[in-house]
């Protein structure tokens, strides 16, 4: 375990350097970014360590392998968001431990989240997945809809009990005009984000980036970074 813990810490270092020279590079300060761990794949054990290096937010992406884990996790002082593509029979139970929902693409999504939010006596976060690779109307592959469905998307939000329109995400494209343009991608999606404050203005998250474009996501103005085999490594899917 304390192998564990010291190539966490040295995983977290790297980091945080890459984040900080990032910000300075980009005139910004440090604190304007929030680093998610994404733990998908990983045990209970390393979202400890984490915490005890000083992590406050983790991710992630199957209900079948978060809810138990942010069960025994429940003691820490986490903040937990759910980052992948949430069907709606498993809203119940993501509603239970997330926080920040990242991958809200249409409005069935938001009335199963808006229940299950009343039911249990929540407020959610939710942020609008957003694929730049999609045709107008239509969703993209790895889920999100297209930028110019957001305000319709948003004002759902913004009426549903329970949830808030907290801002926006995206995943860099595989495909379409922005497919290995990472900085241009998160470019557009700030301009997606600053329409969205006009008519929400506390709508101001913007969750860009992972591992391999993290710099690119801080440049173009992202609130939020998502990592996750930058700190834990790369390992085999399970199950």
């Amino acid at each position: 375990m304390t192998d564990r813990r010291t190539q966490l810490a040295d995983n977290l270092a790297r980091v945080e350097e890459r984040i900080s020279a990032a910000c300075a590079a980009a005139g910004r300060k440090r604190e304007e970014v929030t680093l998610i761990v994404v733990t998908k794949t990983y045990p209970a054990s390393d979202v400890r360590l984490l915490a005890e290096l000083g992590v406050r937010h983790v991710a992630e992406n199957r209900d079948q392998d978060a809810a138990p884990k942010a069960a025994e996790c429940s003691d820490l002082p986490l903040t937990w968001h759910f980052v992948g593509q949430l069907q709606t029979n498993k809203v119940r139970s993501v509603v239970n431990y997330a926080d920040v929902v990242h991958s809200v693409d249409r409005n069935r999504l938001v009335a199963a989240l808006s229940t299950a939010a009343v039911r249990a006596g929540r407020e959610l976060d939710c942020l609008i997945q957003v694929a730049l690779d999609a045709e107008s109307g239509a969703r993209g592959d790895r889920g999100g809809v297209a930028p110019d469905g957001v305000p319709e998307l948003a004002a759902e939000i913004a009426g549903a009990e329970g949830l808030r329109p907290a801002g926006l995400m995206t995943v860099a494209p595989l495909a379409g005009p922005y497919a290995g343009r990472p900085r241009a991608a998160f470019d557009r999606l700030m301009e997606i984000a600053t329409g969205l404050r006009a008519a929400h203005p506390a709508a101001n998250m913007v969750s860009a980036g992972m591992s391999a474009d993290l710099e690119d996501a801080v440049a173009a103005g992202a609130t939020h970074v998502r990592v996750g085999s930058a700190v834990l490594g790369v390992r085999p899917r399970l199950g």
